[in-house]
């Protein structure tokens, strides 16, 4: 789960809000010194004083205003049928005045509303809303030719022209400036999958290494004494069968799941990844090399240096702890450690809970703090924690999810399957064969 800091009040307001303000305010003024300011004969603003007089003006400025509001609504999820009605809307107005040209003021709602559409749509999109908007200028001249309205001999439509374009290359600025960051967001999101697939691997070398040499020296052991102690060297062959079956499934594990996340990544190369942080951050927060049999042993001394560094940590054990494959036991201790480092840089908390709990046929992690620190605040230091987290949970056939607790602070969860059937047919068949050597 991704968790963003709230907006600012200033973005949390709609776009048409914004363009219905910016319309209505203009559309206002001239309404009230019609209503309010005594009857003059000459122009107020290019207003006519009598402009509204007649009842077809009334309806048609209602209509207008009707028009504009109804856009503003759907200006967000209909933005094309939006900036339509909001075009219709300005002539209809400027014609129940019975004004020569559409007012400037007035038509920076269209410009605040084509901004928006040029920095939320395809350019070709926005590209054919700026032309209507410069289209509607001519257009009005000529029905305002065929109703009679006369000419004042102000020529305004460069000026508005000049206001569209600026709307627009506002707009569109803003979308590139976007697109580019979301660009390079998914850039660094995945060279952070691409490190954290390397760490995973540098760490299967190192645990497949330390089972070889396990492997070695108990085979050794078996040559030496299987003359004069063969109970010995029954039990030392039984422990090479038992490391080298481990580590061999823990390899089709790990391989499996990389060659199934790549045949995905190559099927859904255009999605999307999360957003992430920078590199130098990245590199503060990299964790020191384990030991290749480094796993949830650990997490007691984890707890304790964290203790020593001012963050107190919690360790709860649940159900019967048992010797887990190798793969899997550094995994639940590497979101143990991303995790309470998280609480220690981030979350302003003087203490966290770290829940760890076997089941029949998963493990279960859980780290809990109380403090203030969100998921965004830790992916934007740590530079891809969090991003590393899940695909190495993932490529384990896990779940996981880190956000906001019910009671307040930050949680992180995690679930990882158990081998639990392997297991146990690799127990039997090792007794089975043990068996038969003794008969």
């Amino acid at each position: 789960m991704s968790v963003s800091p709230p907006l600012p009040l200033l973005k949390r307001i709609s776009p048409g809000l914004w363009v219905g303000l910016v319309w209505f305010a203009a559309a206002l003024g001239p309404l009230v010194k019609y209503i309010l300011m005594p009857p003059r004969r000459e122009y107020s603003l290019s207003y006519p004083r009598q402009g509204l007089d007649p009842l077809s003006a009334k309806l048609l400025l209602a209509i207008a205003f009707a028009l504009v509001l109804t856009g503003c609504v759907l200006l967000r999820r209909r933005t094309s049928l939006g900036y339509g009605l909001l075009l219709a809307g300005t002539v209809a107005s400027t014609l129940a005045w019975r004004q020569d040209e559409i007012p400037p003021a007035q038509y920076l709602g269209v410009d605040v509303a084509l901004c928006y559409v040029a920095a939320t749509r395809p350019r070709r999109s926005s590209l054919n809303a700026a032309a209507a908007a410069l289209a509607t200028l001519p257009c009005y001249v000529l029905l305002r030719q065929g109703l009679g309205i006369q000419d004042s001999g102000v020529i305004p439509e460069p000026y508005i022209a000049l206001t569209v374009v600026i709307g627009w290359l506002v707009g569109n600025s803003l979308r590139q400036s976007q697109l580019h960051t979301e660009e390079l967001h998914a850039q660094a999101a995945a060279q952070a999958v691409t490190a954290e697939r390397l760490r995973i691997a540098r760490e299967m070398h190192d645990t497949v290494a330390h089972s070889i040499g396990i492997i070695a020296l108990q085979a050794g052991a078996a040559a030496r004494v299987i003359e004069t102690q063969p109970d010995k060297a029954r039990e030392a062959m039984r422990a090479v069968e038992k490391t080298g079956r481990e580590t061999l499934s823990g390899l089709r594990r790990m391989l499996g799941a990389l060659r199934q996340a790549d045949r995905e990544a190559d099927r859904d190369a255009d999605r999307e990844p999360d957003p992430a942080a920078d590199e130098a951050a990245d590199e503060a927060r990299k964790p020191a090399p384990l030991h290749p049999s480094a796993g949830l042993a650990d997490v007691e001394r984890l707890a304790t240096t964290t203790t020593a560094a001012g963050v107190r940590v919690e360790v709860w054990w649940q159900g019967r702890r048992r010797p887990l494959p190798a793969d899997i036991d550094l995994a639940a201790f590497r979101i143990v450690q991303e995790s309470v480092t998280n609480v220690v840089r981030h979350s302003g908390a003087d203490s966290c809970q770290v829940t760890i709990g076997y089941g029949e046929d998963e493990l279960t992690i859980e780290v809990r703090d109380r403090g203030k620190g969100t998921c965004a605040d830790a992916e934007h230091d740590t530079g891809y924690g969090l991003i590393g987290m899940r695909e190495r949970i993932t490529l384990l056939h896990g779940h996981f999810t880190a956000g906001p607790g019910r009671g307040g602070g930050f949680l992180v969860a995690a679930r990882l399957p158990l081998p639990a059937a392997t297991a146990t047919a690799t127990t039997r068949a090792i007794e089975t064969k043990a068996g038969a050597a003794a008969g």
